[in-house]
């Protein structure tokens, strides 16, 4: 049953991604067939809903793949590589949307009206066939790339809704301006993501661990006297690493020893950790690595 649960997602996953990429392609071919700065911006956004979804597919497929010897910990950092690239991607479009909505600004011009409706109903069932397609999807990717489609069916609406007042009124600022609204979400959430996946690389402490509640349970365990070299840090954002020495007393038998480490492992199971290590260390004895 998971087997075929996995493959659905991937099949998920490929036929919104096809469907987004081809979408886009239309997108920006109609922009600019239509005049419409607004319809380019969101042919920006698309192009990086593409990325997001073709390698959340890829990843899909790779994760299968068991870990090796030179990537011990598996493929899953793969994503962060896949964030920083449709960042980059991201922000560069963005940059070039805002250049010609400032230009459009400054020298106005009326968009075709009709065909802006028609991309946007278009936009509206093809991003909302693709959101419903990845809800299924249980993984963090999964769930991202389902929210960011329906940010873009939203867009549409908002495309859709100044589509039809440019059709009765003569108001030819409101595309880029809209086109202007909508770099600034793209941004906003480009920004927000990148401190994430700069977080991760530099292996910062994942938000959802609260390390301080992890050291003091395992210092509440008995014979437990204290914890040293003690580091958390996140594979891909939802699969954490952990590891610690633990410094031992009043130990008399092997036995005790055992019984610490059960329940520690207990307190672990607590946590979303993919892997974690733990070093225990009597009290007679020295780290051999220095103490922080």
């Amino acid at each position: 049953m998971g087997h075929h649960h996995h493959h659905h997602n991937g099949q998920s996953l490929r036929t919104a991604f096809l469907l987004n990429l081809f979408f886009t392609i239309i997108e920006f071919v109609g922009g600019a067939f239509v005049n419409s700065v607004a319809i380019l911006s969101d042919a920006v956004h698309d192009l990086g809903d593409s990325l997001s979804l073709g390698m959340a597919w890829y990843l899909d497929k790779k994760s299968k793949k068991k870990a090796s010897k030179n990537f011990t910990f598996g493929y899953s950092r793969l994503s962060l590589l896949g964030a920083l690239i449709n960042s980059v991607v991201l922000i560069a479009g963005s940059g070039f949307v805002i250049y010609e909505a400032v230009n459009r600004i400054m020298q106005p011009e009326m968009p075709n009206a009709e065909g802006m409706i028609a991309f946007a109903i278009l936009g509206v069932l093809v991003n909302g066939y693709a959101a419903w397609k990845v809800s299924s999807g249980k993984s963090l990717n999964e769930k991202v790339v389902s929210w960011h489609l329906l940010e873009d069916v939203l867009g549409w609406v908002a495309v859709l809704v100044v589509a039809i007042i440019l059709k009765f009124k003569y108001i030819p600022i409101l595309d880029p301006a809209l086109s202007l609204l909508i770099a600034a979400v793209i941004l906003w959430g480009v920004v927000k993501r990148l401190k994430e996946t700069m977080t991760i690389f530099l292996q910062g402490s994942p938000d959802d661990v609260n390390l301080e509640e992890i050291t003091n349970s395992i210092k509440s365990v008995e014979n437990v006297q204290s914890l040293h070299h003690t580091h958390v840090w996140s594979l891909d954002g939802e699969h954490h690493v952990f590891t610690t020495h633990i410094k031992l007393k009043n130990i008399s038998s092997l036995s005790e020893v055992l019984s610490v480490k059960n329940e520690v492992k207990s307190i672990m199971k607590e946590y979303p950790f993919q892997h974690y290590t733990i070093e225990t260390e009597l009290d007679s004895e020295t780290c051999g690595l220095e103490v922080e």
